[in-house]
């Protein structure tokens, strides 16, 4: 019984925590490389994640690309269009890729 009413203090007492003061989040601005196929990313990857999701991946390879892409389409459930994918790894790879094929 004990334990449940300290699990129970320590569940419902953060409800009750106050800040006097205003809390701003930060604005953060991600740099977007615009090029041929950034409309098909914007219409495929940003209506789920943000940009920041690419750009926090780093230079990768275009194999990297295009199993992240397939990632997507299959374990999320993007609705991208199969004639997309080529233009996303493309627009991906060419703007954010190391240049390595794999």
């Amino acid at each position: 019984m004990k334990k449940i009413l300290f699990i129970s203090l320590l569940a419902f007492g953060s409800l009750f925590a106050q800040v006097q003061e205003d809390i701003e989040v930060p604005y953060i601005s991600y740099e977007i490389k615009m090029g041929k196929g950034f409309d098909t990313v914007q219409a495929n990857c940003l209506m789920c994640h943000s940009f920041g999701y690419i750009i926090n991946q780093g230079p990768q390879s275009r194999e990297f690309w295009l199993k992240k892409t397939e990632k997507m389409i299959t374990h999320f459930k993007s609705p991208m269009m199969e004639e997309d994918i080529d233009t996303v790894v493309e627009y991906l790879f060419e703007h954010y890729g190391n240049g390595k094929e794999k």
